[in-house]
């Protein structure tokens, strides 16, 4: 375990050294980007640090309309309801679902979208969807809600959603895409660019504006009834809004992000360049390259300055995850380094294997 007192970029300190920075999540690296940040202060002085009021109450700032528009719009949805956190709008969504639909559960779903503690399927995703078609199907009424990811962040995958367009019975489609949105797509719209189109198929997409954006907020997305529902329930009405500073740097951001985008873009494909015949793939293209499950993986990358996700996962005494994370910040000379590191692991590990 290691700590610091100082918020990670491209290096974060540790103890007294200063060290390669390939874990967390701000993929398009905002959080440290002079120009973000320069949009932030523009917004805390023209706003304020807080908007000192519901979003339901009788004065309301216009600028949440217009973020929401916006997302909406990039999003191709209706409509939409921004939330204070991901977290938030993942239970405002899920709650909806719960609340109107019989909910079917993704394995491995994360525990943003969890209502009343549910037990998910511990079969594969393929038995899943292959029980969830013949569930649906077989049914006479159309009150079902499917509640999952698009991403698994910790597996590196991007879930294939091409099997719903085999329902043959209306669906809504809860889908959390905290780790798609801002960085799937050419616009980075997200998942919702390969999502299925049927008339039986309705989206109720939401997503944390953290992690790809660096906005603290979160965002529902999707018809204009059910949006209107969720703005008249407890959890957006007497929830406090996000910082409207939040608000204005996202609107104002649009060419920042494009520009980031393709930098990771272009970080993502050097650092699979480097490492093609090392037998660490990352066949989605994500942020995320899952390494190895070696116990000491990371801390024989803490002695070469190179920090990277490790966990156990998904129990406390499960073998540690290993994950390296890109972002826009990283330079290409940062990434020549891992990736050698990263060789070098590879080859003790045949070694060991032969």
């Amino acid at each position: 375990m290691q700590y610091t007192d100082h918020t990670p970029g491209r290096t974060v300190r540790t103890g007294d050294k200063e060290c390669l920075f390939f874990s967390g999540f701000s993929y398009l690296g905002l959080h440290q980007h002079t120009g973000f940040q320069t949009l932030i202060r523009e917004g805390i002085e023209k706003y304020g640090l807080i908007f000192p009021s519901s979003r339901v109450a009788n004065l309301r700032l216009n600028i949440y309309e217009e973020l929401e528009t916006a997302i909406a719009a990039l999003l191709q949805q209706e409509s939409a309801a921004v939330f204070s956190s991901g977290y938030l709008s993942s239970q405002a969504a899920a709650q909806f679902a719960a609340q109107t639909r019989q909910v079917i559960y993704a394995p491995d779903t994360h525990p943003s979208l969890w209502v009343n503690n549910p037990v998910l399927p511990q079969t594969s995703r393929d038995e899943w969807v292959a029980a969830t078609i013949k569930l649906i199907n077989s049914q006479p009424h159309d009150t079902f809600a499917i509640i999952t990811d698009t991403v698994h962040p910790i597996q590196g995958v991007i879930h294939s959603f091409k099997w719903l367009q085999e329902l043959e019975r209306k669906v809504l489609v809860v889908a959390d895409d905290s780790h798609g949105i801002g960085v799937l797509g050419p616009l980075g719209q997200g998942s919702i660019h390969f999502l299925p189109r049927s008339p039986f198929l309705t989206y109720l997409l939401t997503a944390s504006l953290a992690k790809a954006f660096s906005t603290e907020g979160g965002v529902v997305s999707g018809p204009a009834s059910i949006i209107e529902a969720l703005k008249k329930s407890p959890v957006f009405s007497a929830s406090t809004s996000l910082p409207p500073a939040n608000a204005h740097a996202w609107l104002s951001a649009k060419d920042l992000f494009a520009a980031q985008r393709m930098q990771l873009q272009q970080n993502i494909a050097f650092l699979i360049h480097l490492l093609s015949d090392c037998g660490i793939h990352n066949p989605f293209a994500l942020p995320i390259f899952v390494l190895p499950p070696i116990n000491d993986l990371a801390a024989s990358l803490l002695e070469k300055n190179i920090v990277i996700s490790s966990f156990p996962y998904p129990l406390p005494s499960s073998q540690p995850v290993n994950r390296a994370v890109v972002s826009a910040l990283h330079s290409q000379e940062d990434i020549s380094v891992l990736a050698g590191s990263l060789a070098g692991v590879s080859r003790k590990v045949s070694r060991k294997g032969a």
